[in-house]
C-alpha cells in the first residue's frame, strides 16, 4: 500500500484490444486495473479494428462507471505494434503501463513499478509474472527476467529482456527512439533494443506483478513458417543499431531458428525447462532485487 505522504507521477494504462479477445477476459483485465492500490490516471482502450457487439458492450458498460476509460478506435485491424504506438501517442502522461487484454494485473502492479520509476533513471521497467492455464488459480509457473541494468544490457544482445505484458514505459524515451515499430512478433524486443542502443537503462522487478494467460497457441505462433523472416529482420536490426556484429547476428539466427524448428511438443517442454521458474524453486525471489534471476524471452 502507498505510504502516507508518498506520491508518484500519474500513469496511463494502454490496453490494445481486437475482435479475437474473449469478452470475459477483457472484463477481467479491466477489472484488475480498477483494483490497483495505486490507481491509474487514465485507461486507454485501443480498439484495433471493429470489436464486435459483445466486446463493445463490455467497454461501454465499464466506461459508464469509470471516467478514466478512454476509447481509441482504429478503423482497421493493423496489429499490436500499430495499436500500442497509437496508445502511447494518445497517452497524456509520461509513464505508460502496457496491459494485454487477456491478462490480469495483480493489485500492487502499478504501485511497485511507479516506485521503481521514481527511485531510478529507467526508460522501461518490467517484472516477473505468474503463468496460469484455464482458471487464474491454476498457476503453472513463474517467469523471471535478468534484474540489473548490466545483465539486461547483455541479455538484449540475444533475447528480449523484459516480459512484454509487464512493461512500464517512459513515453518520452520510447518516442525519442522511434516508438513501437512493426517487426512481426518482436515489436517489443525491437523497442528494447533501440532503448539499449540509445543508452537508456532498463530494470526488472523480481516480484511478480501480473498473471499471464498461457495460451497453448503461442507455441504454434512461435514455430510458424513466417518466423524465420521475422528472426532475420530482428537480427539485422540488432546489427544496424550497433548492438551486435555480423558473426553474432548469424549465430543468434541459427540458435533461435533451430529452437523454433522443434516439434511443438518438444518446444513446449524446452520452454518450460529454460524459461520458467518452477513454483517450488521461487523461495527468495519475492521482492528481493538481488541482480540474479532466470532469463525468459517471450519472443523466443
Amino acid at each position: 500500500m502507498t505510504a502516507v505522504g508518498e506520491s508518484f507521477e500519474p500513469i496511463s494504462v494502454v490496453i490494445p484490444v481486437y475482435s479475437g479477445v474473449a469478452p470475459e477476459h477483457l472484463k477481467r483485465a479491466l477489472g484488475s486495473m480498477q483494483e490497483q492500490s495505486l490507481p491509474a490516471d487514465e485507461i486507454l482502450i485501443v480498439e484495433d479494428g471493429p470489436l464486435g457487439a459483445a466486446l463493445d458492450a463490455v467497454v461501454v458498460a465499464l466506461s459508464r462507471t469509470d471516467g478514466r476509460i478512454r476509447r481509441i478506435p482504429l478503423a482497421h485491424n493493423r496489429g499490436v505494434a500499430f495499436a500500442m504506438q497509437a496508445g502511447i501517442e494518445a497517452a497524456r502522461n509520461r509513464w505508460v503501463a502496457r496491459m494485454d487484454a487477456d491478462d490480469i494485473s495483480l493489485p500492487h502492479r502499478l504501485e511497485l513499478q511507479a516506485r521503481a520509476a521514481a527511485a531510478g533513471h529507467y526508460a522501461a521497467i518490467g517484472a516477473a509474472m505468474l503463468e496460469f492455464e484455464g482458471d487464474e488459480g491454476n498457476i503453472v509457473g513463474l517467469r523471471v527476467m535478468p534484474l540489473t541494468e548490466e545483465r539486461i544490457r547483455r541479455y538484449v544482445l540475444t533475447n528480449s529482456p523484459i516480459n512484454n505484458p509487464t512493461l512500464f514505459l517512459d513515453r518520452e524515451a520510447a518516442l525519442a527512439v522511434g516508438g513501437v515499430r512493426h517487426v512481426p512478433n518482436m515489436e517489443d524486443y525491437d523497442l528494447f533494443a533501440r532503448l539499449a542502443a540509445g543508452g537508456y537503462a532498463m530494470l526488472n522487478l523480481a516480484e511478480p506483478v501480473l498473471l499471464f494467460r498461457a495460451d497453448p497457441a503461442m507455441f504454434k505462433r512461435r514455430s510458424a513458417k513466417g518466423m524465420f523472416a521475422a528472426e532475420l529482420q530482428m537480427q539485422r536490426n540488432l546489427r544496424s543499431y550497433g548492438l551486435i556484429g555480423t558473426p553474432r547476428m548469424y549465430m543468434n539466427l541459427l540458435v533461435r531458428s533451430a529452437f523454433r524448428a522443434l516439434p511443438q511438443r518438444v518446444l513446449k517442454l524446452c520452454y518450460a525447462v529454460l524459461f520458467r521458474v518452477r513454483l517450488g524453486e521461487t523461495k527468495g525471489l519475492g521482492s528481493k532485487q538481488d541482480g540474479k534471476g532466470t532469463a525468459k524471452n517471450d519472443e523466443l
